[in-house]
């Protein structure tokens, strides 16, 4: 994801002239990507490991000669 696109960002950096603005639009946007932060952990949380191979050559043996 290329953040430097983003509105916010854009915003945020444009009203880095007003410290008050400028604080106000930083904490608006580090609150927006720590819920993006948890909505993506939330979803890898979410998806089932694979299983495990039960048959054939690939994945079942470890090589432990090397």
């Amino acid at each position: 994801m290329n953040i430097a696109t983003s509105a916010g960002v854009s915003s945020a950096t444009s009203a880095a002239q007003d410290p008050t603005a400028g604080a106000a639009q930083m904490l608006l946007l580090r609150k927006a990507l720590d819920q993006q932060t948890i909505a993506a952990a939330g979803l890898l949380q979410a998806i089932a490991p694979p299983p495990l191979a039960t048959e054939g050559l690939v994945g079942r043996n470890v090589n432990t000669f090397a």
